[in-house]
């Protein structure tokens, strides 16, 4: 199984968008793909229809029950063949406050999967637009990282924050996490979006994708059909731009190295 993270200490720079389009490419190639929603807003879980004010089984049971539920009780349908979701309920906004430092939580996602580890060969992961218990689960359990970046000014200084997390993560886990930055919104018609992408790549060089995920509207039409864009507008450029990014991740994690416990 292996395990895609998406995260940016920013929000509004496509992750929601980002882990859909992903995952819908790879049930299309016959893959059989979970998404978790790690994020107390919920918007990927929205996406497929679930109300995270209401929704029970939800990844805020993994922390906080004495005995954490069995993962696939908390697996719900997308309505998309071979692609499963497990739900946000807000209550995660609460989960630092609730924890504290209590020992050993860093691991809980990791652990979790590990339970369906046979049931799906792909998890994709939407994070919260900031650093905490999430998000460091998130990063402990993956094989990969992949940061989406707004081509806009703003946008650039999350990356910032995001980078020295990365390191941090890093050397928590023994080990260089590989990650991919993905340029995201790029709007040719301005200067801004050129700008901000040679600004990306002078300055991130090898870590940052090739190419770009355009503006385009049609992802706003894949989500209001509840589906992902390569399901409903396969020739469109962003969905032709996000299979794109798939082909260069599977070609980078042919070999993805085995999770390391967070000390």
């Amino acid at each position: 199984m292996n395990i895609w993270t998406v995260a940016n200490q920013k929000g509004g720079v496509g992750k929601t968008t980002t882990a859909v389009s992903l995952a819908g490419h790879l049930v299309r190639d016959g893959h059989r793909v979970l998404l978790v929603d790690m994020d107390p807003h919920g918007s990927l879980s929205s996406y497929f229809g679930y109300d995270p004010d209401r929704v029970d089984a939800s990844v805020y049971r993994l922390f906080t029950e004495q005995a954490p539920p069995a993962v696939r009780l908390l697996v719900a349908d997308t309505g998309v063949d071979g692609l499963h979701l497990i739900p946000a309920n807000t209550a995660l906004a609460t989960l630092d406050r609730q924890l504290g430092v209590r020992n050993s939580m860093g691991l809980v996602i990791a652990r979790a999967l590990r339970q369906v580890a046979s049931d799906y060969e792909y998890v994709v992961m939407d994070c919260p637009p900031m650093l905490g218990i999430l998000m460091v689960n998130a990063i402990a359990a993956c094989h990969r990282l992949i940061i989406p970046v707004q081509t806009e000014y703003l946008a650039l200084k999350g990356l910032e924050r995001m980078e020295r997390t990365v390191a941090m993560m890093s050397k928590a886990r023994g080990g260089a996490i590989p990650y991919t930055v993905v340029p995201t919104m790029f709007d040719r018609r301005t200067r801004e979006s050129f700008r901000s992408l040679d600004y990306l790549r002078e300055c991130y060089r090898s870590s940052v994708w090739a190419s770009v995920i355009p503006v385009d509207t049609k992802f706003r039409e894949a989500s209001r059909a509840r589906l992902p864009v390569s399901h409903i507008c396969p020739s469109s450029r962003g969905a032709l731009a996000y299979a794109t990014l798939r082909d260069e991740l599977l070609l980078a994690d042919r070999s993805p190295e085995p999770m390391v416990a967070v000390r």
